[in-house]
């Protein structure tokens, strides 16, 4: 039987988008203080940087890479730097995600659904596509996909955002069916409301945080850290044998 500890990371090469702050940010840090090498991205290089120099104060490994996952282009340009300078991936968290309207879904606008979905749904397939074929190149890895609660049970005036984080649950699926052969493994984290710039209008909004939370059995929001845990474990060995799972972070919502 291995003696390896089952959440070491030590010798992983790891992408995580969206981690210049918020839920990516601490998945990065998380990942690196178990070993991995972190690939800390997001669309400017600078806020990455910060993100890396936290990691490499605390005695971890990591480097900034940016990547607006919105252009097909500059995803390409990410995997073929990963490709060259490490010639393996073996954990991809996809985390970096907009919503940028809040109003009716009757009134949403064509750019505003475009761009949602560009980065939302477009995004996250082709970073799992590169990172699937590099991860099956080598020993297989893992790709956890950071949707959200609204994906089961659609936000109110956030509709189009509900419905892309609703075809990441059945995108996490799908690889998950069609790449296990290859070892790679391909789970979703379904964080509920959570402390962070991205939710700040629902958690800085006294009338939208009560009536939120009153479908939380917890009665609290979750901070950045409580979904970082969750991602370890399914881009960790402890692990192994999961795929195509579907992890609640919610504090119970999804129970009600």
């Amino acid at each position: 039987m291995s003696t390896t500890p089952t959440f070491d990371l030590k010798g992983k090469i790891a992408i995580v988008t969206g981690a210049s702050r918020g839920i990516g940010a601490e998945i990065a840090k998380l990942l690196a203080a178990h070993g991995a090498h972190a690939i800390v991205s997001s669309r400017r290089e600078a806020d990455c940087q910060l993100v890396v120099d936290e990691i490499v104060a605390a005695g971890g490994s990591a480097e900034a890479f940016a990547c607006h996952i919105g252009e097909l282009e500059q995803i390409e340009t990410l995997f073929a730097h990963v490709t060259q300078r490490h010639g393996r991936l073996d954990i991809l968290v996809n985390n970096a995600a907009t919503n940028p309207y809040f109003g009716s879904i009757l009134d949403t606008d064509p750019g505003i659904f475009q761009k949602t979905v560009d980065v939302n749904i477009r995004g996250y397939f082709y970073m799992s596509t590169h990172g699937a074929k590099l991860m099956a190149a080598n020993d297989g890895g893992a790709i956890v996909n950071v949707a959200s609660v609204n994906g089961v049970v659609p936000g109110f005036q956030q509709g189009i955002y509900s419905i892309t984080k609703a075809a990441v649950i059945s995108m996490t699926k799908a690889f998950a069916v069609e790449c296990a052969a290859s070892g790679v493994r391909c789970n979703a984290l379904l964080p509920g409301l959570t402390d962070t710039k991205f939710a700040s209008v629902l958690v800085n909004t006294p009338a939208i945080l009560k009536q939120a939370l009153a479908h939380v059995p917890m009665r609290r929001v979750a901070q950045p850290s409580e979904i970082a845990g969750a991602a370890l474990y399914l881009a960790s060995d402890a692990s192994s044998y999961t795929t195509g799972a579907v992890l609640n972070v919610d504090g119970g919502y999804l129970c009600v």
